[in-house]
């Protein structure tokens, strides 16, 4: 019941993001996740021996989102993060012990790109024409795949999965995929239902129905492997969830590790059509 709870919870207050909040609620939103998640993983790498600090991870992600805004230039992303990089191989080079400088500093430049970077893409891609279904889209995509996969993998699956991940099993793989597809054709026709009764609405996707089921399949795998690579990163340093503020589902960082890999997937589909013209959603 907490699960079903907090996951209604936090469905809901997405949702209504998406659809009433403004550039620097969904910015500001995105960037208080990713605090919360970049230093989750912070205490999973230092479980597992890094000595990563605290002040750089959470300075690093706040500076990554900064290049969001409107006012600040997308070119100065790659130096600025370039200097972080060097900013903790110098901090962790005359602090620490010589044999940990360069795998605290890999570490903790991984976390934020693993972390940060891919939040960045939520109010970037909420900020497009189409940014509101295609937002929309991917989230319950993600969150679809995920019930299913919970509820099927628990009922009937009998063949496990990887050794990521004890707990998941083929069943759950494919009722994952088939969860999603659902979920986001259901996203697609009550867009279509919408605009033809009132209008036009934001939930409007244009593009014809089989690129949704694509699309919807794609995010699906690449959510489901977002999953299984952070159970990766928890297995490695030894704990069963990345935190405990979320009751019923552990960590914030718990929450989001699909989403952390389906982000930037879909980020790269819409560039891809963008590039060779294939239109918008």
């Amino acid at each position: 019941m907490k699960r079903i709870l907090t996951g209604t919870l936090l469905a809901t207050a997405f949702v209504a993001l998406i659809f009433v909040g403004q550039p620097w609620m969904i910015t500001l939103s995105s960037a208080l996740v990713a605090e919360l998640a970049a230093y989750e993983y912070l205490r999973l790498a230092n479980t597992g021996g890094a000595r990563i600090p605290v002040w750089w991870m959470l300075f690093g992600t706040a500076l990554v989102f900064l290049f969001t805004l409107p006012n600040f230039h997308t070119e100065a992303e790659l130096p600025a993060l370039s200097a972080l990089a060097l900013m903790l191989l110098a901090w962790t080079g005359f602090r620490g012990s010589l044999e940990h400088v360069l795998p605290d500093a890999a570490q903790g430049v991984f976390g934020l790109i693993y972390v940060a970077y891919p939040l960045t893409l939520i109010p970037m891609i909420w900020m497009r024409d189409d940014g509101k279904p295609l937002l929309l889209f991917l989230l319950v995509c993600v969150w679809a795949g995920d019930i299913a996969a919970y509820y099927v993998g628990r009922r009937y699956g009998r063949h496990k999965l990887s050794r990521l991940s004890p707990n998941k099993t083929w069943e759950g793989t494919f009722a994952s995929v088939a969860g999603s597809v659902i979920a986001g054709l259901g996203v697609v026709y009550a867009g279509d239902l919408l605009s033809t009764t009132y209008g036009n609405t934001v939930l409007h996707i244009l593009e014809p129905v089989w690129q949704s089921i694509v699309l919807a399949a794609v995010l699906n795998v690449a959510a489901q492997l977002g999953d299984l690579l952070e159970s990766a990163i928890k297995r490695g340093a030894g704990v069963k969830d990345s935190g405990t503020i979320l009751p019923g589902h552990g960590g914030i960082l718990d929450r989001i590790d699909a989403l952390l890999l389906a982000a930037p997937v879909l980020w790269c589909v819409l560039l891809l059509k963008d590039a060779i013209s294939l239109g918008r959603f």
